[in-house]
């Protein structure tokens, strides 16, 4: 081989691939006593990674004990872990996404699997379930049945594939952050994250994973039934928005069936005597059967809607490269 032949063939070689860039992304409110060590646990476990820290509007020493940690710190004003969530998928460039909380419950050892599960099999995003393994003074029984409650919930929805939706220890490929629209702005985002994967019916996986108890002095931000009951409210909406056919034939067949029971005994009293005397029951029946017949219509009508933004959420998702080439 000639020195032409050869700087031909170097020009035109195949480049060796380059290690995927990983970032670790830790949404924090006041976690000045669990930070530290939860990022030293991630940088212990992923050591070519960037751990960042967004401090939510923390009022204790959460930003000084991350960065004495090793952690790039952010800030996000807007409060709620959705705003945070948002943010950090905007701001943060890399190839694949590490997300669990900052207060060092999740088990940083079980990234590195989350991870080779991730490119492996080409999936968008590796779920750390809880299930299996935790500690019963921080996965309280009221959580547990609330978490099992919900995500029967969205998989009678949406589609049963996970079985602990509401974890906050995931693991993302850059398409999904990039594409994720992210409009929720509190502890709901979860259930925003598992719906999308489910409409778009995006690859996703779970994986066991360890729940270990708070450190000591260190308090949950979790309100179970405030939060519960705006995860509640966040599943009926994103029902509505992305099978609106099923929502709104749901909606005009408790009206058409209100409507029935309110019509029948008007209707036995007129084949019996010929008379109408109870009107507004009629005229209640009979409006409540049309808002039934308009329920219908504007699901068929919204459905159609739906399937387009579904299809250009989908085009805008495969714009990018699946994880693992």
């Amino acid at each position: 081989m000639t020195s032409t032949d050869f700087a031909v063939s170097t020009r035109f070689a195949a480049p060796l691939a380059a290690a995927p860039r990983i970032a670790v992304l830790l949404p924090c409110y006041n976690e000045e006593i669990a930070v530290g060590e939860c990022v030293r646990a991630f940088k212990m476990a992923l050591p070519d990674a960037e751990v960042y820290v967004y401090d939510n509007n923390s009022r204790d020493r959460t930003a000084e004990m991350a960065h004495a940690a090793g952690a790039i710190v952010r800030s996000e004003k807007l409060q709620g872990k959705g705003n945070v969530v948002r943010r950090m998928f905007a701001d943060v460039e890399a190839d694949i996404y590490v997300m669990a909380d900052g207060d060092n419950t999740y088990d940083a050892t079980r990234a590195l699997a989350m991870i080779d599960r991730l490119r492996s099999e080409h999936l968008d995003m590796v779920v750390g379930s809880r299930m299996a393994s935790y500690e019963q003074a921080t996965y309280r029984r009221g959580h547990r049945t609330g978490n099992f409650l919900i995500t029967w919930t969205v998989g009678f929805l949406f589609g049963h594939r996970f079985r602990d939706m509401l974890s906050g220890y995931r693991v993302f490929s850059r398409r999904f952050v990039k594409t994720f629209p992210a409009l929720s702005g509190g502890f709901d985002i979860e259930t925003e994250l598992t719906v999308h994967t489910l409409s778009l019916n995006i690859p996703a996986a779970e994986i066991e994973t360890a729940y270990a108890a708070r450190p000591a002095g260190s308090v949950s931000k979790l309100n179970t039934w405030r939060d519960g009951l705006r995860i509640l409210r966040a599943i009926a909406n994103l029902f509505r928005d992305e099978r609106p056919l099923a929502f709104f034939s749901l909606l005009a067949a408790m009206l058409a069936a209100v409507s029935i029971i309110l019509v029948v005994p008007v209707v036995l009293t007129f084949f019996e005597t010929g008379l109408v005397p109870r009107l507004p029951t009629a005229v209640l029946a009979t409006s409540l059967m049309l808002l039934a017949f308009l329920s219908l219509v504007s699901g068929l009508i919204l459905d159609t809607v739906s399937q387009g933004r579904r299809e250009m959420k989908r085009l805008h998702y495969l714009q990018y490269r699946p994880p693992g080439q």
